[in-house]
């Protein structure tokens, strides 16, 4: 019959092409989908710490923005008439800067864990607590962990001299030093043992004028401040000419971590920029 007959394909009027669906999902559809996963959970974590933590300052806003930019490349993975009036020479340097990033992103990362447990040893000179947040009921969590840590070492090193840093800031009760010193005296740590410096409002004037309080060529110095911090805050001491300084590492909320790090690694930068490092 002629229905059972093959039309030869140039006499055909038709052509069809089938579906690649059945073969597998494009490689972009793996990469929009987990960009669509990153989203979700970088907004969740923003979402957790502005709910469940509690900050000083905004930053953590940044992974609701982190969130946004990866639901938006997804979407235009899945779309492919955006992509095609986006010029070539664009979307080159858009993925060129992104792995740029994420590698830079990737050394700093890896210079803060280099000094995330240090360790002093025992009888230094001096002990320098870099302030953070002084709230109306006391020290915040980061530095209420730098503080422990720091009466830890004193009471081990009875004839070590302790420098609170910190100035007030405009949602401070009171200047980080004075808060500190108040808590290091509840602790049992003799009053004359502790100086204070309350002009600083970063991490820099910290360590330059605690750096008038002590002899930075001649005395051992201890600065204790939380992990994620601790090598920028060596790599700023050695720039100001301290040269016999150490880092001893405190603690911070677990849930908080990836924050730290990521506006850790800002902070690098900044103050790399700034010559501080």
């Amino acid at each position: 019959m002629k229905r059972d007959r093959l039309i030869p394909v140039e006499k055909s009027k038709k052509v069809i092409y089938l579906d690649p669906r059945g073969r597998g999902v494009d490689q972009k559809h793996y990469g929009a989908m987990a960009l669509y996963v990153l989203a979700v959970l970088c907004a969740l974590y923003c979402v957790g710490i502005g709910l469940f933590v509690g900050f000083g300052s905004y930053f953590f806003l940044i992974w609701g923005a982190i969130a946004a930019f990866c639901a938006a490349w997804g979407w235009i993975l899945t779309h492919k008439s955006v992509q095609e009036r986006i010029p070539r020479w664009i979307r080159m340097t858009f993925c060129g800067l992104v792995a740029a990033g994420i590698l830079l992103l990737l050394i700093l990362e890896g210079m803060i864990f280099g000094q995330f447990g240090a360790k002093a040893e025992e009888g230094a000179d001096y002990v320098i607590i870099l302030g953070a947040q002084w709230k109306t009921t006391g020290p915040s969590y980061v530095l209420q962990k730098r503080l422990d840590k720091a009466i830890e070492y004193l009471n081990a090193n009875p004839e070590t001299k302790v420098i609170v840093s910190g100035g007030q800031g405009y949602n401070e009760p009171v200047s980080e030093a004075e808060g500190m010193k108040g808590y290091l005296a509840d602790a049992g740590i003799d009053p004359e043992r502790i100086l204070a410096e309350d002009a600083s409002t970063n991490t820099t004037q910290n360590l330059i004028y605690s750096g008038e309080l002590l002899n930075k060529s001649e005395d051992s110095v201890v600065v204790v401040t939380n992990n994620f911090h601790m090598f920028r805050a060596l790599a700023i001491a050695k720039k100001q000419g301290y040269l016999h300084v150490e880092g001893l590492s405190a603690g911070t909320f677990p849930l908080t971590v990836p924050n730290n790090l990521l506006r850790e690694a800002f902070g690098i930068v900044k103050d790399f920029m700034a010559n501080n490092l």
